[in-house]
């Protein structure tokens, strides 16, 4: 027989993939601020650059900093569900 869920375990999943999918936009805005100034740079600055750019850069400012601290908070609690040894401060 299966063990029932544990509601806590679920619950970590799910936060678990939303943190996931919140890098993955916060880290793919880094890189096109990254490509498009690099264009920017090749190309004298045309306006678009600097919009797409900036915009880029405060799309990653605003969703990267919540996902990066939940998923620490995480791995955190899986290592201490695991016996691991818990983080030092």
């Amino acid at each position: 027989m299966s063990e029932p869920a544990d509601p806590v375990r679920e619950r970590r999943a799910r936060i678990a993939r939303a943190v996931g999918i919140a890098q993955r936009v916060g880290f793919g805005a880094l890189l096109i601020a990254a490509i498009v100034f690099a264009i920017g740079v090749a190309s004298d600055f045309p306006g678009w650059t600097v919009v797409v750019t900036i915009a880029a850069l405060g799309t990653a400012i605003v969703v990267l900093p919540l996902p990066m601290v939940l998923g620490y908070g995480i791995r955190a609690a899986e290592r201490e569900d695991r016996g691991g040894p818990a983080p030092r401060h």
